[in-house]
């Protein structure tokens, strides 16, 4: 029966099919070839682009297809859900062990003591608002070095940010007066002195000017002349001060300055109306922007289009000459819209969480923003959850604009800062201040090689490096050591922690059985000196060797920036 079977026709395939599924097969193959596209060149930017493309189909993928297909959707494919129940997405555990202290010691005497009726700094800030902040926070300071009484800053109105306004429309000016009475004097305008009023004496010091660098550069001028205006006054104060000194930026910083009742109001109202929204929120400073990007000279994958955009910007400054790859590697890229998605889901927050963006111009507008949005669909900003008319009295004023955004940023659940500027930095300072408020800032040096593997691993190996890369930029407590990086991001000195029923500050505790000079530097008391004891010191002498046994550990403000390019730090700065 076997043999008969093999004679049936029915059971053999003749030679001329077999022959016809053979040309059939290999036509089939050549056409592959044939439409299959050249390799796409292995650069890295290249391939993070070609991701970025195909992410929005992978995301709404269902692990259909062939085995391949299969296996590599899965292993893009970011799952729906998070962990967004976890505590620790929201806050730390340790936070409750640490508050907020700045008040002065009984060293530190009254400004009724301190200040000589005949001496006046006036201050004239630069920047965006948050730039403008510092310099006003630094400026108190300054004053209280000098035994001066401060004018109220006037504010930058001619920088690139366009903003008329004065200290007065976005700060509650009284308040701030008020509050710091007893710290320092401080007059909306300029009295006559002596029955005249005298023409303020112009001058500018230099960066991060230490105590005894006011003394030497200022105070004699000061004295002489009895007003003087320090001018484009940003970044114009020491990292490191005396421990009172430091407790004044805080209080000035943290309680003295205020913005509007109408700003507050409405920030007040946008912060109201996410928790209508959801229990938690995270606001997303995402600096974005087109001047952000060129300037950073980094490249996103957005071919000919992008290269000669951005190009065309770049022209405004001379001698800027980036190179994209090096300043990714280095971390100094911001995040694409779809990076940060990707990094907040992988830390655990879930794709049903709303979020605050606060950001001006979005380059590549809602193409850009679209992944980010597949990630997370519930995004805001302050024009979607407000009308037209409660921003008409903000929205012709950059800073006044910028103002809200920070008020929603400072009460967000979770605050996640896409660069280092000013705001970041205060920010960071501000929420370690009250309370440790988790605040999470993209490890891009780590995460970027990263997100160019990403194609090669699991969701879950994936999110299980995001994490690891993310130690130590989520806003834990003693995240980073005392001195280390701007005072206005890490105030360790007006942070104290409980500790067996008794507070006390982290400076404190890094000073206790290490340095009896730290000691002594921290009961110094702000001397009033004269002009037959200050004489005419000379320009140098801030370098003196009492100080250069004090090691700086502060990072530079803005690496990116030179002296030359005063536009670009305005750019740069919020």
């Amino acid at each position: 029966m076997v043999q008969s079977r093999r004679r049936g026709g029915s059971y053999r395939c003749p030679r001329r099919a077999a022959g016809s599924a053979l040309l059939l097969f290999l036509l089939a193959a050549v056409a592959l070839l044939y439409v299959s596209p050249p390799p796409v060149s292995d650069h890295p930017v290249v391939a993070s682009s070609r991701r970025r493309r195909s992410a929005h189909a992978l995301l709404n993928s269902s692990g259909g297809g062939g085995m391949d297909e299969s296996e590599r959707r899965e292993i893009s494919r970011v799952p729906m859900n998070g962990s967004t129940g976890r505590d620790d997405l929201w806050g730390s555990k340790l936070a409750s062990k640490f508050f907020g202290c700045s008040n002065s010691s009984s060293k530190f005497l009254d400004s009724n003591i301190t200040t000589q009726t005949d001496r006046y700094l006036m201050i004239v800030t630069s920047g965006g608002l948050n730039q403008q902040r510092t310099g006003i926070i630094d400026a108190v300071v300054a004053a209280r070095i000098l035994n001066a009484t401060l004018v109220v800053p006037k504010l930058d109105q001619a920088s690139f940010w366009k903003d008329s306004s004065n200290f007065s429309e976005i700060f509650d000016a009284d308040w701030f007066i008020s509050s710091l009475s007893k710290d320092v004097k401080i007059v909306k305008e300029l009295p006559q002195i002596g029955g005249k009023l005298r023409a303020p004496h112009r001058m500018r010091v230099p960066r991060k000017c230490t105590e005894r660098c006011y003394l030497n550069r200022v105070l004699p001028a000061l004295l002489k002349k009895h007003v003087i205006r320090l001018t484009k006054f940003d970044y114009r104060l020491a990292n490191r001060l005396q421990t009172d000194l430091q407790k004044l930026r805080c209080r000035v910083n943290y309680h003295a300055l205020r913005f509007t009742a109408p700003i507050q109001e409405m920030g007040e109202k946008l912060i109201q109306r996410m928790r209508e929204r959801s229990k938690y929120f995270i606001a997303l400073h995402l600096r974005f922007e087109p001047d952000m990007l060129a300037f950073s000279g980094c490249y996103y994958g957005g071919g000919e289009k992008e290269r000669r955009e951005l190009g065309a910007i770049r022209k405004r400054w001379k001698g800027l000459h980036p190179n994209p790859e090096k300043g990714r590697r280095q971390g100094r890229c911001p995040l694409t819209p779809e990076e940060v998605g990707l990094m907040l889901r992988a830390l655990g927050y879930s794709k049903d969480v709303h979020i605050y963006v606060a950001s001006g111009e979005i380059y590549g507008g809602a193409r850009t923003l679209a992944p980010l949005k597949a990630l997370f669909p519930n995004l805001h900003t302050k024009e979607t959850i407000s009308s037209k008319e409660e921003l008409a009295p903000f929205s012709k004023y950059s800073s006044r604009m910028a103002a809200l955004d920070f008020i929603v940023c400072d009460e967000s659940d979770a605050f996640v800062a896409n660069n280092n500027g000013n705001m970041a930095k205060i920010l960071a300072g501000r929420r370690r201040y009250f309370g440790h408020k988790r605040t999470i800032r993209p490890n891009a040096k780590r995460l970027y090689p990263l997100f160019l593997s990403r194609g090669n691993m699991s969701w879950d190996a994936f999110s299980s490096k995001v994490r690891m890369f993310q130690i130590g930029f989520m806003g834990e407590p003693k995240e980073l050591r005392p001195g280390r990086g701007e005072f206005h991001e890490n105030p360790s000195t007006c942070i104290c922690e409980r500790t067996e029923g008794k507070a006390k500050s982290r400076n404190d505790q890094v000073l206790d059985g290490s340095s009896d000079r730290g000691k002594a530097m921290d009961e110094q008391a702000v001397p009033n000196y004269t002009f037959e004891e200050v004489g005419e010191f000379e320009d140098g002498d801030e370098d003196a060797p009492a100080e250069k046994g004090m090691v700086d550990l502060e990072m530079d403000d803005d690496a990116l920036v030179r002296p030359e390019d005063p536009e670009l730090e305005q750019i740069l700065s919020d």
